[in-house]
């Protein structure tokens, strides 16, 4: 048994004996806030300005925690920037930073309020947990004095973390996550020198923190499900609808079902930001999701999951298509970009047929039968084998069934949200060098579809009665954490400038389309 495993069996056991049990299952909720953001957004505020807004945030917050607790939930889990709104300049979001001491201080701030200097978001929020009785997921900022004189000191002389806090349901602060993966854009804050593995026990599980794109990464997010053995993950983000491949829904359900865990999604509700998708996800299908781009309201969520989940045996991802022979056929294939990745083509010219695209050492097979061939829609097989560059830099391996934006090829890896033709079954692999794959699928309307695929043992995903509607894709992600560079905390200037152009025509992109 892992050390860190026999630590957390013990602080959990040590739980459950001073609470009188543990909890086979829970009541978890997250909530999708429409933030408010200062109407002046674009100039400085001062620090009363900045409480004020906070305040008007945590109002509504405090609604929705009220109500989770009223529907007995154990756990409410808040958006990232749900508090402090977008503050994209450095000497603007100033403050709004409170500093957060570490849990191991054994603080409760709303009933010792004056111990660490000002602190009226923390107060404030540990007696939102502490009144209702709840666990309390939150995003704030930080900020940890430093001597400006130190070469990695900022010049303000501080250091400003997107923080995560979690206060459980007396009110105390037990957990302190700092994010680790930024957009270029999110130069506001500071990287963590050291990737954090955070983590809290409860009477209903053991969790784990990330925030944003950190669930992209091995470090935290593969360590703390297969190193600390984590039975849920909590998740606020501001994330976008980055069709195909992550589209929020589609690839938090993809993930938890990927990694076997518990997966815990609160969103930002942002329409012209294109934000919304927050969810509660096991690993074997969606308990609860919610996307709304046609609302400007948020919503509050809640289901019960298992406290540990019950887990299937490991998929081997690469089996079945490493004990086959490629497909022939007289396809030509073709070259198409989504977002800033070149993938291999070929297209789908029959209502039925067998499917072999290379890139790389990735080979993917298809094989599938349509309710009809439109002559208006085209589908292709798809394969990418590389580095992907647009909100990150990461390798993966993607296997793809996708439907083109129209009928003509030039179009293929373009967002596309409608379609039209059913599939009467098809099936989906790939040879894989990795085994942290993600089986994804969409609907016309951008509706995931977890009862219309099986994950086989065997590393397929297959349906062999018909979908339920139209598709747009049919994803196998693949996650090649093995392959990614060291992190390197003093990129070259080249190196910057270009990761900022390449976010910000990423974010024009998914705006656009």
């Amino acid at each position: 048994m892992h050390p860190s495993q026999w630590q957390s069996y013990m602080a959990i056991f040590a739980l459950c004996a001073f609470k009188t049990t543990c909890l086979d299952t829970f009541i978890a909720a997250v909530y999708e806030h429409a933030v408010l953001i200062h109407p002046e957004h674009l100039r400085p505020v001062n620090q009363k300005e900045a409480l004020n807004l906070m305040n008007k945030n945590m109002d509504i917050l405090e609604q929705a925690i009220i109500s989770a607790a009223k529907q007995g939930a154990h756990i409410i889990v808040t958006p990232e920037y749900g508090i402090s709104g977008f503050i994209s300049n450095r000497l603007k979001i100033y403050p709004f930073l409170e500093d957060i001491p570490h849990p191991k201080v054994n603080w409760t701030p709303c009933t010792d309020h004056s111990r660490f200097g000002n602190t009226p978001v923390q107060e404030r929020l540990s007696c939102m947990a502490r009144n209702n009785s709840i666990y309390l997921v939150a995003n704030m900022m930080d900020r940890k004095t430093c001597d400006p004189t130190v070469s990695k000191c900022p010049s303000n002389g501080y250091y400003q973390y997107n923080t995560n806090v979690v206060y459980d349901s007396e009110g105390k602060l037990v957990a302190r996550y700092y994010k680790k993966y930024m957009l270029t854009k999110e130069a506001q804050f500071d990287t963590p020198f050291e990737t954090e593995l955070v983590t809290f026990d409860t009477t209903f599980g053991k969790f784990g923190i990330l925030t944003g794109f950190d669930i992209l990464f091995h470090d935290p997010a593969v360590t703390l499900v297969e190193k600390l053995k984590v039975d849920t993950i909590v998740l606020p983000v501001a994330w976008m609808n980055n069709l195909p491949y992550l589209y929020p829904t589609a690839f938090h359900a993809a993930w938890a079902m990927g990694m076997r865990v518990n997966l815990l999604v609160a969103n930002i509700h942002n329409t012209v930001s294109q934000m919304t998708g927050s969810g509660i996800y096991a690993p074997d299908s969606p308990k609860v999701y919610y996307i709304d781009m046609n609302s400007e309201n948020g919503t509050l969520l809640l289901s019960q999951l298992d406290s540990h989940p019950k887990l299937s045996p490991p998929v081997n991802w690469s089996s079945y298509a490493n004990s086959i022979e490629p497909f022939s056929t007289e396809q030509e294939e073709f070259k198409a970009s989504i977002l800033f990745d070149k993938f291999t083509f070929k297209e789908l010219i029959n209502d039925t047929g067998n499917y072999t695209v290379c890139q790389n050492t990735l080979c993917c097979y298809l094989s599938y039968k349509m309710s009809e061939k439109r002559t208006d829609e085209v589908y292709v097989l798809g394969a990418f084998d590389g580095l992907h560059i647009a909100e990150g830099e990461y390798y993966v391996q993607i296997c793809t069934l996708l439907k083109c934006l129209t009928a003509m090829l030039e179009t293929c890896g373009r967002p596309v949200e409608n379609a039209s033709t059913v599939f009467d079954m098809f099936s989906l692999s790939g040879t894989f060098d990795s085994q942290h794959v993600f089986p994804e699928m969409l609907l016309s309307g951008l509706q995931i579809a977890p009862g219309d695929f099986e994950v086989l043992n065997d590393g397929r995903i297959v349906n062999e009665n018909g979908t339920s509607g139209p598709v747009l894709m049919v994803t196998l992600f693949g996650r090649q954490y093995e392959k990614n560079k060291p992190t390197n905390t003093s990129v070259d200037l080249g190196s910057a400038l270009l990761m900022r152009i390449l976010t910000i025509v990423f974010v024009l992109y998914s705006a656009f389309w």
